[in-house]
């Protein structure tokens, strides 16, 4: 694909619009797991931590296609994204959320690094196939993807701090992207069918169920865990 031609520039739009869509889920992730560390870590926590996330998309564009033929890549990106939602909306209002700053500061990383390792395959996935090859468009792609994160995640925690009904916003949001990851598994269309391809009514119900039993799952989870800890022993 030669650099600039019509083709170039409707691949860009197309890697720009799926920036702007799945950065989101990223964005509302980095917010959420530095909302307890101090004001003073907070803004370092979104740009090391969106940079370790940069720096694992990337290893994971590169081997894109590896990243392909491995099975039960989705199904078990999808599980762990649902431990982390949960434990995202377990930890609000932990008493312990001022403790030592530098501990905290480096959990904030382990679960925004880590959690968008697990993410971050539906938008290497997205971008790669929209760049069709092309090098210089999964670059652009991969360094758009920063400005995009960073400030997504500055505004959230702003009103995550203001609204606190916001965190259940995020935990569902994540849950959302767990289970979309899940119904896109390979090794489960047989079960629940291939959304590409067409669903019937009955996969269809299936696909909702899913979606709904997990982010369900996750909320009552986390309440419960937070009306348990909230409870004197």
């Amino acid at each position: 694909m030669d650099m600039f031609s019509s083709p170039w520039w409707s691949a860009l739009l197309s890697i720009v619009l799926i920036d702007l869509v799945l950065a989101g889920d990223n964005a509302i992730l980095i917010a959420l797991a530095a909302r307890n560390l101090p004001a003073a870590l907070k803004t370092k926590a979104i740009m090391w931590g969106t940079a370790g996330a940069i720096v694992v998309r990337s290893a994971m564009t590169v081997g894109v296609v590896w990243l392909l033929q491995i099975p039960g890549l989705m199904l078990v990106g999808g599980l762990g994204l649902l431990w982390i939602a949960y434990q995202l909306l377990a930890d609000q209002g932990s008493e312990d959320e001022h403790g030592e700053g530098a501990s905290t500061f480096w959990g904030a990383m382990k679960t925004i690094i880590v959690a968008d390792a697990l993410m971050g395959v539906d938008n290497v996935l997205g971008v790669a196939g929209a760049a069709h090859g092309a090098f210089d468009l999964v670059i652009i792609g991969l360094l758009l993807s920063v400005p995009i994160v960073v400030f997504g995640s500055g505004l959230v925690l702003k009103l995550v701090e203001r609204f606190p009904i916001i965190i259940d916003v995020g935990a569902a949001v994540l849950a959302f992207t767990a289970a979309h990851m899940l119904v896109s598994e390979p090794l489960l269309m047989d079960y629940v069918g291939n959304a590409k391809a067409g669903l019937t009514q009955s996969q269809q119900m299936v696909h909702w169920g899913i979606y709904g039993v997990c982010i369900a799952g996750v909320l009552l989870a986390g309440r419960w865990r937070q009306a348990r800890a909230a409870t004197p022993d």
